[in-house]
C-alpha cells in the first residue's frame, strides 16, 4: 500500500489581510452565518462532519473554505480529520462589536 500523502495546510489570511468586506460577504449566506454561529456556541473545535446544515458534503466544503478564505475561521488538520474554529480574537480586535451584532441578530 502507498503511504498516505499529507493533505495541504488550509490557507487563510493573515490578521492584517482581513477585511471587513470578505468578512460581510462570508457572513451574509444563511448556511454560513449558521455555521459561524455553531462555532461561537461551541465550547471546542467542530470538525467539518460536526456542523449541522443541510447542505451536501461539496457544499459544506465549499461553505468552509469561503470562510476560511474571509478569514472568519481556521482550520487545523490532525489525521483525516479537519477541525475548525472562529477567529473571534482577531474579529474582535479588527472590527470591534461586528461579530456579537451580527450574531444576536435575529434573522
Amino acid at each position: 500500500m502507498p503511504a498516505s500523502v499529507p493533505l495541504p495546510p488550509l490557507a487563510y489570511p493573515d490578521r492584517d489581510e482581513i477585511t471587513v468586506e470578505a468578512v460581510l460577504r462570508a457572513l451574509a449566506d444563511p448556511v454560513r452565518l449558521a455555521m459561524v454561529r455553531q462555532l461561537a456556541n461551541a465550547e471546542t473545535e467542530i470538525s467539518c462532519s460536526g456542523f449541522e446544515v443541510p447542505v451536501t458534503k461539496s457544499t459544506l466544503t465549499h461553505h468552509l473554505a469561503t470562510l476560511r478564505q474571509a478569514g472568519v475561521i481556521v482550520g487545523r488538520q490532525v489525521g483525516t480529520t479537519r477541525y475548525n474554529s472562529l477567529r473571534r480574537n482577531d474579529l474582535d480586535a479588527l472590527f470591534p462589536g461586528l461579530l456579537n451584532g451580527v450574531l444576536a441578530a435575529p434573522r
